[in-house]
């Protein structure tokens, strides 16, 4: 049985959401896991109450008396507090005990602890926050979303091998199509990085990359190349593409419901609305640590806590992680025997 570890008290909403959440998840996502509730439990006891009908023979409560807040330093905030929700719940994995984690709390943190706790697969330089973005067709991953401000030309590399994996394992792409965020398609556009990132991506064996494109093919889902399913960038850029986005969502259902509040009440049109939703797609993976690790929105809702659980669940049951690992170590073998 798959076990996830749920930070119960990570979340802007806290421990609220991430009940609720659980809850939704243990009636709604398909397989066969259990939930670690980790964090105060007299905090997750209360918040259980107001769910009686809950299956608690699936639930396991896990104490955790710290919590690490959204404002504090990631790194120095881990090492401080090992018996924060954060920490202990990574600490299950680390030794076996859990095989996922998912967490709306301090995202420097998440990606701090990650780390440390669960280190990076061989080859890998840098996990990558991974986000994925609806399209006018099917959904593309954009990666880094944040995690790595300043990135090398190398680990840019880096992030489309390990977005590639995540779209043949988890959405069934057999050879996904990988693309470079540039100010322009051309050879020479972009800053001295993202021209040595370009030469690099055409040389690098087993990707599929189409070249340069711009910001305006995410959400197209396709560039002059052809379809985009992977979408490679700094997460300087990425976490500023990211922020847009859930601002242009929200600008245009503040404009229908100014201009046109009626059309809301059709089935289709809400079915629309909730691709631009971003509860729906769950929390991002963070890519290229030894085991799972889910990084939700700090002001996720019960339904994001829902999603992020089922992505947990999904990357476990597709043996993820391992397929990764797999990866790079077969790119270390044929390098060294190159």
């Amino acid at each position: 049985m798959i076990r996830v570890a749920v930070d119960a008290m990570g979340g802007d909403n806290a421990p609220r959401a991430e009940i609720e959440g659980a809850v939704r998840a243990l009636a709604a996502v398909p397989g066969d896991f259990r939930l670690q509730l980790v964090g105060r439990s007299a905090a997750i006891e209360a918040e259980l109450a107001r769910h009686p009908d809950v299956n608690r023979e699936r639930i396991d409560i896990v104490e955790a008396p710290d919590v690490i807040g959204m404002g504090e330093k990631p790194l120095a905030s881990v090492r401080r507090k090992p018996k924060s929700s954060i920490v202990v719940g990574l600490t299950l994995q680390k030794g076996g005990r859990s095989d996922a984690f998912v967490s709306a709390g301090n995202t420097g943190a998440v990606l701090a602890a990650s780390t440390l706790l669960l280190g990076l697969h061989d080859g890998v330089e840098r996990a990558s926050v991974a986000t994925l973005f609806p399209t006018a067709d099917e959904p593309v991953l954009v990666l880094d979303g944040g995690a790595n401000v300043d990135c090398s030309p190398r680990e840019l590399v880096g992030f489309a091998v390990l977005g590639s994996v995540y779209m043949r394992d988890m959405l069934g792409r057999p050879n996904p199509s990988v693309g470079l965020l540039n100010v322009g398609e051309e050879e020479e556009k972009g800053n001295a990085q993202a021209r040595e990132a370009h030469q690099l991506l055409k040389r690098t064996p087993r990707i599929n990359y189409r070249g340069n494109i711009e910001g305006r093919d995410i959400l197209a889902g396709h560039a002059q190349h052809g379809p985009i399913d992977v979408v490679v960038c700094d997460g300087f850029v990425g976490n500023v593409v990211l922020k847009f986005y859930e601002s242009m969502a929200r600008l245009i259902v503040r404009l229908v419901k100014r201009k046109a509040p009626g059309i809301l009440e059709r089935e289709d049109v809400r079915d629309v609305f909730r691709v631009l939703d971003y509860s729906e797609y769950g929390g991002a993976p963070l890519l290229g640590v030894r085991g799972v690790s889910i990084i939700c929105h700090g002001a996720s809702s019960g339904n994001a806590v829902k999603n992020a659980i089922r992505v947990a669940v999904q990357a476990v049951d597709a043996h993820l992680s391992q397929h990764i690992g797999a990866e790079f170590a077969g790119r270390i073998t044929a390098a060294t025997s190159a």
